[in-house]
C-alpha cells in the first residue's frame, strides 16, 4: 500500500524559504517517478516539478523555475522540495505523488497514481 505523508509546510514572509519532506512506504520506492502539485482553494491542481526515478531528470513549471528545487533521496524514501524567494502567489496546499511510468517521462503533465495528504505553504507579504 502506497503512502505519501508530507511535512515543512508554514507561514514564512515573501523572499523567505521553506523545504518540504515527503516520506514513502509501501511500494519501491526508486522506481517510481514523483512529484509536487499545489492547489489553491476553487482552482485546479497545479503541477509545481517532478522528478525521475534516479533523479537525473527534473521538470519545473515555468512559474518556479530558479526558485524550486526537486530532489530526492532513494537511499532514505524521501522526496524533497526546496523553496526559495517564496513570493504571495505561492500559497497553496502542497502534494507529493508517485507513478510508475516504467521507463516513460516523469514529467508532471501526466496524472500521477498516487497522493498524500497535503502540506500547506502560506506566504505573507
Amino acid at each position: 500500500q502506497v503512502q505519501l505523508v508530507e511535512s515543512g509546510g508554514g507561514s514564512v514572509q515573501a523572499g523567505g524559504s521553506l523545504r518540504l519532506s515527503c516520506a514513502a512506504s509501501g511500494y519501491t520506492y526508486s522506481n517510481y517517478c514523483m512529484a509536487w502539485y499545489r492547489q489553491i482553494p476553487g482552482k485546479e491542481r497545479e503541477g509545481v516539478a517532478s522528478i525521475s526515478p534516479g533523479g537525473v531528470t527534473t521538470y519545473y513549471v515555468e512559474p518556479v523555475k530558479g526558485r524550486f528545487t526537486i530532489s530526492r533521496d532513494n537511499a532514505k524514501n524521501t522526496l524533497y522540495l526546496q523553496m526559495n524567494s517564496l513570493k504571495p502567489e505561492d500559497t497553496a496546499m502542497y502534494y507529493c505523488a508517485a507513478d510508475r511510468r516504467y521507463g516513460g517521462t516523469c514529467s508532471y503533465a501526466l496524472q500521477y497514481r498516487y497522493w498524500g495528504q497535503g502540506t500547506q505553504v502560506t506566504v505573507s507579504s
